[in-house]
């Protein structure tokens, strides 16, 4: 990783700003009270959550179009995205009186689907194509080509990524000295952008990129030593998970940043839900990421002022249940087990009445044999109070020679039943 002062990608950050100062929100940077008292430093949130479409990237997308020609704009732009790119890109089609087409995955939720109506209206089109963003990528790139239009990319693009820089020129004009800036990696647009700003106007900053554990694609590409393709990817941090990291954005990433570390999908929940309640902050799982690395340089960021890019919040309610559950298991709170109790009256009142401790609660309760429910296993979710309770419950188990199976969250056990 980087151990340069400076960047010699030629852009153009101010000229950017120019472009952005009447179109984009400039959201604040404000000091988070209970996190610098946490970890007994300053510690500023750059609110991007806050931004017009609720994430930075209309930075991007708004400055790479605005660059085009007039000719090619008036044939059109096009985008393959199921979130923030979209929201982004549709909003800037209908500030600039550009006709816009959205590709997205069949399979996206309504709810972005609306949004990216709401935010382009009558300036854009949406087409649901493929059953993955692949293949709706590859569809947009072929309709983008037949029909001699331009395609905005979401991350790999000098302009998009100059774009995405602005974020860092105006965390600097409000703070001039930063001593660790902690951001969120998908693509690397927004590291690449922020990164190489800062590195030219304020090197001695240490810069320290996140990404989700289960979409580690610049992570692989920073040890292959070139970007690679990943097989599979946990796409719950949707906003940060992509299985190939880009070109452009891999080269820059590589001499910009100080640092990059893998956070837990499960601490990312931890720190939505921590925001949500101690600071009313609806963040969305890439949102949290930055936050989420504080704990690795407890140490190194005392009495410092620190930085950490909250890049949007377009997290929809229905997907609140789900945040909580990996919370607590990354807690340590909620267990699984498979229980074969025995074929004898009162064997489930024996193992509330003896296994349970008395803070202990049954969460989730159901046979896994509906038509044989006296000799199939049942699955219990239980809830603990403290994660010290986990070893007690175990004792108990073994104790009173209960047959059970414990499900393991990388078990694929765990994934068909839980």
């Amino acid at each position: 990783m980087s151990t340069s002062t400076g960047t010699k990608n030629n852009f153009d950050f101010k000229i950017a700003a120019q472009r952005l100062k009447n179109v984009v929100k400039r959201t604040p940077l404000q000091l988070n009270e209970n996190l610098s008292r946490k970890y007994k430093c300053n510690v500023y949130l750059k609110r991007e959550d806050l931004q017009v479409v609720r994430s930075y990237k209309i930075r991007g997308a708004y400055n790479l179009m605005k660059s085009l020609s007039t000719e090619q704009l008036q044939k059109g732009v096009v985008c393959a995205s199921a979130g923030n790119h979209a929201q982004g890109f549709a909003y800037s089609c209908k500030k600039l009186n550009v006709h816009g087409v959205v590709f997205m995955p069949v399979i996206t939720p309504n709810q972005k689907i609306n949004q990216t109506k709401m935010f382009g209206e009558n300036k854009i089109e949406i087409k649901l194509v493929g059953d993955n963003y692949d293949e709706c990528a590859v569809a947009a790139k072929e309709f983008t080509k037949k029909n001699l239009m331009t395609f905005v990319p979401a991350f790999d693009d000098y302009r998009v990524i100059e774009g995405q820089a602005t974020v860092g020129v105006e965390i600097l004009e409000e703070l001039n000295f930063i001593d660790y800036l902690f951001l969120p990696i998908g693509g690397g647009g927004l590291a690449s952008g922020v990164g190489s700003y800062f590195k030219l106007y304020s090197p001695k900053t240490k810069i320290v990129g996140t990404e989700p554990e289960g979409a580690p694609s610049m992570y692989e590409a920073f040890k292959a030593d070139k970007p690679v393709t990943l097989e599979s990817i946990d796409t719950f941090v949707d906003g940060a998970a992509v299985k190939r990291t880009g070109e452009l954005t891999y080269k820059i990433c590589k001499e910009v940043l100080d640092d990059l570390r893998l956070i837990s999908e499960g601490k990312i929940c931890t720190n939505i839900l921590k925001l949500y309640s101690q600071d009313a902050i609806v963040a969305e799982p890439a949102g949290a990421l930055a936050i989420s690395a504080l704990d690795d340089f407890a140490n190194e960021i005392k009495h410092k002022n620190v930085v950490c890019i909250v890049s949007g919040g377009n997290n929809d309610i229905d997907r609140m249940q789900e945040i909580k559950e990996r919370s607590l298991q990354y807690e340590g709170l909620k267990h699984y087990f498979l229980i074969r109790f025995a074929q004898r009256p009162g064997a489930l009142k024996e193992f509330v009445n003896n296994v349970l401790g008395r803070d202990d609660d049954i969460t989730r309760f159901e046979y896994m044999q509906k038509h044989n429910k006296e000799s199939g296993p049942a699955l219990v979710g239980i809830e603990l109070k403290k994660k010290e309770d986990y070893n007690t419950l175990l004792h108990n188990l073994k104790k009173f020679h209960f047959n059970f199976t414990e499900l393991k969250k990388d078990d694929d056990m765990f994934s068909y039943v839980v």
